[in-house]
């Protein structure tokens, strides 16, 4: 069967390769097991690309990025490149990817599996059975509006100005991508902004309100506070299910609600930019947590973050349901069964490196493969 589906992969730097190599597995399974076959390129992003060009993101790489039907990415960064100007720093890189995939929207989804209530830091009837869903947008907001930058004062004094800016197509498309998620769940969504002391907020507020009334009254529709529900994701977090906010609250919200889980290498996300004609979304896959330089290239790093974010790309890219729940139930069984890489060791389980977490989760896909035959 030729390949009919583009991927690119870019692992990155530190642990990157590490976890990347086990999902490059996963890819060829899928080949092998299930017919579904990928035309595969790699690249070279953040450090790994500064070694080799002088840039962070080369524009090969990025026209690569550009005819791809969706991008694996491992992570970028490490203290190797932190003294070196922004703008060529290993992060620029994925910045740049995603402004120029025009990357709006960023899934976040926050999911503590049964085997691994005890690693939470929360108390286990708090956290047993959370699915959520946090929607950041990505591309405007705080971290882009203008002017920004810093100046010195007539007295002398410096000044350091950021902007918050959202407009309605901005505010409605995010909003629109969470209200489509949350059909497919519980059909539950919770707008958070702080439209009590924030122009912005109460535009964003009014905007989601007014969608959700035009298109999608099917849906539940709340609203929050952002510091109320940085509480309420400690309180009583499985009150949510899909939750929609700006960039700089989804900042902060995502990796509280990643904490919930007990481990960042088990969150994989996603980043989906504007459907075309054909309803076809450009979009990039990565786990949520970084390079982890100090571990890399020990054959320690736990690659389920990362295979996880390969099972978001079947389900949202390439509209493979199916066999993105295979992924996420082989890595469950795998983990019902007590093995554990460090990061989520607990006592009583069996340790074991980055490549022997692979492998088992392969076996156990042959084994779900047997049976939905």
């Amino acid at each position: 069967m030729s390949a009919n589906k583009k991927l690119l992969i870019l692992a990155g730097d530190g642990i990157g390769p590490e976890v990347m190599r086990q999902v490059r597995r996963l890819v060829d399974w899928m080949g092998r097991r299930r017919g579904q076959t990928f035309e595969v390129k790699e690249g070279l992003v953040g450090g790994a690309a500064i070694e080799a060009s002088g840039v962070p993101l080369s524009e090969a790489t990025l026209a690569d990025a550009k005819a791809a039907d969706a991008v694996l990415l491992g992570a970028v960064g490490g203290p190797k490149w932190d003294k070196i100007e922004f703008e060529r720093r290993p992060e620029a890189g994925l910045l740049r990817l995603r402004k120029e995939l025009a990357l709006f929207a960023n899934l976040r989804p926050a999911i503590v599996l049964d085997a691994l209530v005890d690693a939470s830091p929360l108390k286990a009837d708090i956290v047993r059975g959370l699915d959520i869903m946090i929607v950041r947008e990505l591309t405007g907001g705080v971290y882009f509006g203008e002017p920004r930058g810093i100046t010195t004062l007539e007295n002398g004094e410096r000044q350091g100005v950021n902007t918050q800016v959202y407009t309605t197509s901005e505010i409605q498309r995010v909003a629109r991508v969470a209200f489509e998620l949350a059909r497919k769940r519980s059909r539950k969504v919770c707008s958070v902004e702080k439209a009590n002391v924030m122009e912005s907020g109460l535009l964003w507020r009014e905007e989601v309100t007014a969608l959700h009334a035009a298109e999608f009254s099917d849906v539940e529709l709340s609203h929050m506070y952002a510091d109320n529900c940085g509480m309420q994701l400690i309180r009583n977090p499985r009150q949510f299910d899909v939750i929609v906010t700006d960039n700089l609250f989804g900042d902060m919200l995502s990796d509280e609600a990643a904490m919930l889980t007990g481990s960042l290498g088990m969150l994989p996300s996603a980043s989906l930019g504007v459907a075309d004609a054909t309803g076809t979304r450009r979009a990039l896959y990565e786990p949520v947590h970084g390079s982890a330089p100090d571990i890399a290239g020990r054959d320690i790093a736990n690659p389920i973050a990362a295979m996880f974010s390969f099972a978001m790309c079947l389900r949202y890219s390439f509209d493979l349901a199916a066999e993105a729940e295979m992924i996420e139930k082989a890595a469950a069984q795998v983990l019902k069964g007590g093995l554990r890489t460090t990061d989520i060791m607990a006592p009583g389980m069996a340790r074991c490196s980055t490549t022997v977490m692979g492998d088992s989760i392969l076996r156990a896909l042959d084994k779900l493969n047997v049976g939905a035959v």
